[in-house]
């Protein structure tokens, strides 16, 4: 789920504020995020920042502006503590996470109200980030007890030698996480960095810290360490660039751009590290899908979080024949969508993150009427609910010349496009720089399957825009192309944590069967002999 602004080199995204058009009262208050700014593992002193929200334009709080001098002690600590944690036996680790899989489900109200209140969007997709919370935590929690215990791998000489493979924590892992989704980008990479034995230094974005200090609070609550996870806020130039340069590995969600600095970073350090990068997410319908199921699907698929989602989809292909009666329905069911700024259960639209999200929506939509493609629903911003709400919007008749063609809005945007043949579709789908997530919706689920195959993406629905592959939690979830390196979920998402280690014992038979001794000639001819034996071993 990756933003596109969140840049190590980006100014602050939330600094041009409008006037709030709506009363202040935001829950949470001020003591809370005060309370909140205080765990910040920032030397007293340093300049502050005031975090905005992005439904009504009041503040909400303040946090400290790091410098590369906190990051290195935040590093030194969070090594310091994970030397013990890593001691710590798998399945008391793996505890910690089930007692927190209740926790955020028991103060879900609290966590949602925070999220709303930083990142604008709707209550029911700020509860899809608690909803995958706890659905992360009791599968690594469930997973980490078998991935990481000691496998007996076949050796050369079974029975003479005994051979196990082992999973050594990297040490400390630096993170460093979006606006987009402040609780699931900050905490499930943290989740299985943890269980691994690791410890983590995260710097969450600079407009949506409060979210990630709530829940490593209710982490510690629920028994992890206190001081093995440091959270230092502040810009990406200093903090960002700091973790790069001071973590045993690298987990980061942002723009491509950044993710190829950061590759470059760490290629230099020779440290490992994962990015979930940009997309162009594409859909496509076939003629004989239920037109009424697909649209819903559709709505959801493209607005989900306002189009602020990596996976969200941006290019609908649908088949021409259908393509007239798809448009009217789905341009009817957007026209209905509800926006509202409260913090409560009912709008399904909430407010875009930032200016400059905004802005970026509004140039793609811009650049794209001034060349003739067509608004058929949307299309227009709605200062009257808040400073960044902006109606979600359909367009057609896009030609490659705009840049909603192929750049990434990552906002409330999405382009209908006819096509006459299934190859045409799926031509079409890969013709894009990025690889990270597509949906396919037909009447036919054999058919769907094997259109699916065909696109060069790392996770691909059917019949659904996203959530069925990205809660599926064991299998990986990852881009290709330009859309990012390496896989979160699944054992990947855990194992990337961790450094092999290969372990091998022989006994003293095998000792003297392998040294060659006085008599070579009599030791390659005797080791001939095993190994023509071998081939006839079970494996």
């Amino acid at each position: 789920m990756s933003a596109t602004d969140t840049e190590i080199a980006s100014s602050e995204l939330a600094d041009e504020v409008q006037e709030a058009p709506l009363p202040a009262g935001l829950r949470p208050g001020r003591m809370e995020t005060d309370r909140l700014a205080r765990r910040v593992n920032v030397a007293e002193g340093r300049e502050r920042k005031a975090i905005t929200s992005p439904l009504t334009g009041e503040v909400i709080g303040e946090v400290p502006l790091g410098t590369a001098e906190d990051v290195a002690a935040a590093v030194a600590e969070s090594r310091r503590v994970q030397r013990r944690w890593a001691q710590t036996p798998v399945k008391e680790r793996a505890a910690v996470l089930l007692r927190y899989h209740d926790l955020i489900l028991d103060h879900q109200d609290e966590v949602l109200d925070l999220i709303q209140a930083e990142n604008g969007k709707a209550r029911v997709w700020a509860f899809e980030e608690v909803l995958d919370q706890a659905i992360t935590a009791r599968y690594y929690a469930r997973l980490a007890p078998r991935a990481l215990r000691p496998t007996p791998r076949l050796s050369a000489m079974p029975g003479l030698i005994s051979t196990r493979e082992h999973h050594v924590p990297k040490g400390v892992v630096g993170i460093i996480s979006p606006w987009n989704y402040p609780l699931v980008l900050a905490i499930s990479d943290a989740i299985a960095a943890l269980v691994a034995g690791n410890g983590v230094v995260i710097k969450p974005d600079s407009q949506t810290p409060f979210t990630a200090l709530r829940a490593f609070e209710l982490l510690e609550e629920a028994g992890l360490p206190e001081g093995l996870v440091q959270v230092v806020t502040g810009p990406g130039t200093k903090v960002g660039t700091a973790i790069i340069e001071s973590t045993d590995y690298v987990m980061f969600t942002g723009s491509t751009e950044t993710g190829r600095t950061i590759a470059a970073q760490a290629a230099g350090r020779l440290v490992g590290f994962s990015a979930e990068l940009g997309g162009k997410n594409p859909m496509i319908i076939t003629s004989d899908v239920d037109l009424d199921r697909t649209v819903e699907g559709a709505a959801t698929a493209c607005f989900a979080n306002t189009g602020q989602l990596c996976i969200s989809i941006e290019r609908i292909y649908v088949d021409q024949s259908i393509a007239g009666a798809f448009t009217n329905r789905f341009a009817k069911r957007v026209e209905s969508l509800k926006l509202g700024a409260e913090q409560e259960y009912g709008p399904e639209v909430g407010a875009l993150a930032s200016k400059a999200q905004l802005d970026k929506l509004t140039e793609h939509l811009t650049d794209a009427e001034e060349k003739g493609a067509r608004v058929v629903a949307g299309g227009k911003p709605r200062p009257e609910l808040g400073p960044f709400f902006h109606e979600p919007t359909v367009l057609t008749d896009v030609t490659p010349d705009m840049a909603v063609h192929r750049e990434e809005t990552f906002g409330p945007l999405v382009s209908i496009y006819p096509f006459t043949t299934i190859d045409e579709a799926i031509e079409q789908a890969n013709d894009t720089e990025y690889g990270l997530n597509a949906s396919v919706y037909t009447g036919d689920a054999k058919k769907g399957k094997a259109i699916a195959a065909r696109i060069m993406a790392g996770t691909v629905n059917v019949n659904d825009g996203y959530s069925s592959a990205w809660s599926t939690l064991d299998a990986p979830m990852g881009g290709m192309k330009q859309s990012g390196v390496g896989r979160r979920h699944g054992r990947e998402g855990l194992l990337k944590y961790t450094e092999s280690q290969t372990i091998a014992v022989r006994t003293a038979l095998a000792e003297k069967l392998q040294t060659p001794g006085t008599d070579p000639a009599g030791y390659a001819k005797r080791f001939s002999k095993i190994i023509r034996l071998s081939k006839h071993l079970p494996r």
